[in-house]
């Protein structure tokens, strides 16, 4: 428990970061896994489409720190590059 009225505020802005960020990786990934299941079905169209769904949710989790630049610019680029073998 916190000692401090500052501890206190911070334990209250913590938890609001933790439950938005629940929120913005759970986005994240279901939007991935649709993608992954339409390159997975073969779909290019579908797979293109749910692509250009998950990128912008991908990036705006690395921006806001959710996940690590580095990481979210890894996934959209291995993303891409599925849905681009399906149409090649």
């Amino acid at each position: 428990m916190a000692n401090h009225a500052s501890a206190a505020k911070r334990a209250r802005q913590s938890e609001k970061r933790r439950l938005v960020n629940r929120v913005r990786k759970s986005a994240m990934r279901t939007a991935i896994k649709r993608v992954l299941a339409a390159v997975e079905a073969g779909d290019a169209e579908a797979a293109k489409a749910a692509l250009s769904r998950a990128v912008p949710l991908i990036d705006r989790a690395g921006r806001r720190g959710v996940i690590h630049r580095n990481q979210a610019a890894r996934r959209v680029s291995r993303l891409n590059a599925k849905v681009k073998s399906l149409s090649a």
